[in-house]
């Protein structure tokens, strides 16, 4: 057993893993799992900077991350950044700001290297279940950027777009520094658009319809199962490999991009930081559905922190 300490750093959220791995079981036993929502990527993809409230909410996470990661006696640590430290003009700061709290500096990994430990993170436990036919392709919908995997036992093809539902919140839904509520059809339909020219490019490489089991990530795809269950609280065991037909996905994302704040916010497994970017990211998922006939997505609450935490063992 190796203790070890995984941090996913994204563009909507930073979370935290701590965990004794197991090489020889292939277990990953979990010590503490958690999820801060900072948005560190407000507004990067109209200024192109790290916001300095951005920066402050992440740094306070990092610090209550740190007192844990302690607490537990990990041996590893490995931080993870992903999209919006990758893109923008400020990350020094960012990283000078990690390395202070936590010892280590942040890893700006790129979308490829993103795509492989989710990909791992995703499937190690999918091994050997006969009801899901590989190969499997994995999305990860984050704040930011979407990742593309198909792979059987390993990558086959991988890409990184950036359709993630903070990206697209900010760049179709926001007018006058507020978020439409509901959007206008027009909003919608731009913002479809946007996504499917995405889709369009993950396809250049990534041959998206050869998978036989589409496996979705992150917490849009874990909201829209905890929406479908109607779960009366957020609940990651009931979550967890669960499945939500193509129908019903189109049913949540109709209801989220017609709805209001309140009622959205109203959602009891609803996290408060994601109420203004579901509808996005529930439409980037309904969307890759549709592109590859996929009729059910198995949702999975093990992703890109697990394989980051596999790569230290």
């Amino acid at each position: 057993m190796t203790r070890v300490a995984a941090v996913d750093c994204g563009t909507n959220s930073i979370r935290l893993l701590v965990a004794d791995a197991d090489p020889g079981t292939g277990e990953l036993v979990d010590l503490d799992r958690r999820m801060t929502i900072v948005r560190l990527g407000q507004g990067v993809d109209r200024t192109g900077r790290l916001a300095p409230e951005a920066l402050q909410r992440t740094f306070a996470a990092c610090r209550e991350y740190a007192g844990i990661i302690k607490e537990h006696g990990a041996e590893r640590l490995r931080f993870v950044a992903t999209s919006a430290s990758r893109d923008a003009e400020n990350r020094d700061e960012f990283v000078r700001g990690v390395l202070d709290i936590l010892g280590v500096e942040p890893e700006v990994i790129s979308g490829d290297q993103e795509a492989e430990f989710s990909f791992t993170g995703a499937t190690k436990e999918l091994a050997g279940r006969d009801h899901l036919p590989k190969p499997y392709l994995v999305v990860d919908i984050g704040g930011g950027s979407t990742e593309f995997v198909v792979g059987d036992d390993r990558v086959r093809a991988a890409r990184s777009v950036d359709i993630g539902c903070v990206r697209m919140t900010e760049r179709h839904l926001v007018r006058d520094g507020v978020v439409s509520d509901p959007p206008s059809k027009e909003q919608i339909a731009a913002m479809r658009a946007d996504i499917e020219a995405a889709l369009d490019l993950a396809e250049e490489t990534v041959p998206l319809r050869e998978a036989r089991t589409l496996v979705g990530l992150a917490g849009s795809v874990t909201t829209v199962s905890a929406i479908a269950q109607e779960l009366p609280e957020y609940d990651s065991a009931a979550i967890h490999h669960s499945r939500v037909s193509h129908d019903r996905v189109r049913e949540i994302t109709e209801w989220l991009l017609r709805s209001t704040h309140a009622e959205r916010a109203a959602v009891p497994s609803m996290h408060p930081g994601r109420v203004d970017v579901i509808g996005a990211g529930a439409l980037v998922l309904l969307s890759i559905m549709e592109r590859i006939g996929a009729e059910e997505v198995v949702v999975s609450e093990h992703d890109i922190l697990d394989g980051i935490g596999w790569s230290l063992a």
